[in-house]
């Protein structure tokens, strides 16, 4: 008999019933909400007179909207104050556990369910934000939802959900000096395009990832959704057992020992079926620059931008229109281009490492940002700024000319007062490169590593960090 992948294993678990639609009712175990998504929801549930079922599995933070300069209240920003009043009054109607900014817990979504160890392996987890794939590197089914589908769930803890069929993604070998968990995920974006991945779940293995850190696979499960996966998953090891041990949601004592039970039995089997397996060679990868407006559109970060006669036909029509918006050209080369902005934070790469690994090549040397530039430092969470202020990385940030700002979402989506202006070109540590995504309906997002993107500020230019930080 045939072996089980984790995916499967999980979706099993959690299965409530088969519905007539052909859909299966599966129960969620844990549902993160915060304000941009959830007002709706909650005033569905107001208006057929419903309550949060099991409040207990819901835990709440604000992010997306949340200023990074001062987060003094009332925001200046008064939608911003009206939806963080609303999630504020909706958690404390409900019972919601809400990670508040006044008491020092919040921080983008993504960032906090890991740390304060509410994401753990064999679990199914929701949000009303895209890249709710992240939380799928301890081994959990992790996706994003529409706002009926928070409502759903925050009436019912269940969703109606169609099974996945899963590609495994293999990376072995050893990834070069320079070349980081952003570079992984943009690499396999641009070998099997943002469609690639449509109705499937992607399991991540190899070398390269049984090496990586949390914080690391955390970035690659992020970026699953960008490649059209529903999400993208990491079967847990010691690695992520260690990560979790002693976190404030995390099972201790002889709880702790059935966990470890549990997360163990789930872990896909050896002779676990697959309905499709791709590999790579983690050689092969290099510092890894979109040019276009799809985080499929990359290139390595000395190689040139493609003519339109290298895509098929189905993509002509969004690579002209790349061309158009960014200005580049075919035959261009991405290095040495000029920017003007320089972001690193977000879901994707707001983690203390994605920081501490900038920080300290830029302790090394008399590194300064360019005077033409504007480079903002955003922890994915208050505890990161915490942790990064403690290791005295919030002065190295400064000397070197870059805004060492409070804890939110920022530039990544600028539901908030860090936008873009006019055409300005950005070298982003964030996940999406889509045209306005920054806040400017003309803006241009490059996506790239976080010390790549250090590489631009200092540079004034897209540079590979290799080169500026003499990495060999």
């Amino acid at each position: 008999m045939t072996g089980k992948n984790l995916y499967n294993k999980v979706f099993d678990l959690h299965t409530v019933r088969e519905l007539p639609s052909g859909q299966t009712q599966l129960l969620m175990g844990l549902h993160l909400i915060h304000e941009v998504t959830s007002p709706q929801a909650f005033a569905m549930l107001r208006e057929r007179g419903l309550s949060v079922r099991f409040p207990d599995r819901t835990f709440a933070t604000c992010d997306h909207i949340i200023p990074t300069q001062s987060q003094l209240r009332p925001f200046a920003d008064t939608l911003a104050e009206q939806m963080i009043v609303e999630l504020e009054r909706n958690c404390q109607a409900h019972g919601i556990r809400y990670f508040s900014p006044e008491n020092g817990e919040h921080g983008v979504v993504h960032v906090i369910g890991p740390e304060k160890g509410l994401t753990q392996p064999g679990m199914t987890i929701c949000c009303g934000d895209s890249h709710t794939s992240t939380h799928g590197a301890f081994g959990s089914i992790a996706f994003g939802i529409g706002t009926s589908q928070v409502r759903d769930v925050l009436a019912t803890q269940t969703l109606a959900m169609s099974r996945l069929k899963v590609r495994r993604v293999v990376v072995d070998g050893q990834l070069g000096p320079g070349v980081y968990a952003k570079d992984v995920a943009l690499h396999i974006i641009g070998q099997l395009g943002v469609n690639g991945g449509v109705g499937y779940a992607y399991e991540y293995a190899g070398e390269v990832f049984d090496a990586m850190s949390m914080e690391e696979r955390m970035t690659v499960c992020n970026m699953s959704i960008e490649g059209g996966a529903r999400c993208g998953y990491v079967n847990p090891d010691q690695t992520t057992y260690a990560y979790l041990q002693g976190r404030p949601y995390t099972p201790a004592g002889e709880a702790w020992t059935r966990a470890l039970r549990y997360w163990e039995s789930v872990r896909s089997d050896d002779d676990a079926a697959y309905d499709d397996e791709v590999r790579f060679d983690a050689a092969e990868i290099k510092p890894t620059v979109t040019w276009g407006i799809t985080p499929g559109q990359s290139v390595p970060v000395d190689g040139c931008i493609p003519p339109l006669e290298s895509f098929g036909p189905d993509d002509r029509g969004v690579v002209r229109e790349a061309y158009e918006y960014t200005g580049f050209q075919p035959g261009e080369r991405l290095a040495g281009r000029p920017v003007d902005v320089a972001f690193i934070g977000s879901c994707t790469n707001g983690r203390f490492s994605d920081f501490e690994v900038v920080a300290k090549r830029l302790a090394s040397g008399e590194y300064r940002v360019a005077e033409h530039v504007r480079a903002l430092v955003v922890p994915g969470s208050h505890a990161v700024r915490e942790r990064l202020v403690h290791a005295g990385y919030d002065e190295v940030f400064r000397r070197a000319g870059f805004e060492f700002r409070e804890a939110g979402c920022s530039m990544c989506l600028a539901m908030n007062p860090d936008k873009l202006v006019g055409q300005q070109l950005c070298a982003s540590s964030s996940n999406r490169n889509f045209k306005g995504r920054q806040g400017s309906p003309t803006g241009r997002t490059l996506l790239m590593s976080p010390l790549m993107v250090a590489a631009a500020a200092i540079s004034g230019r897209v540079a590979d960090a290799r080169e500026v930080f003499s990495i060999a």
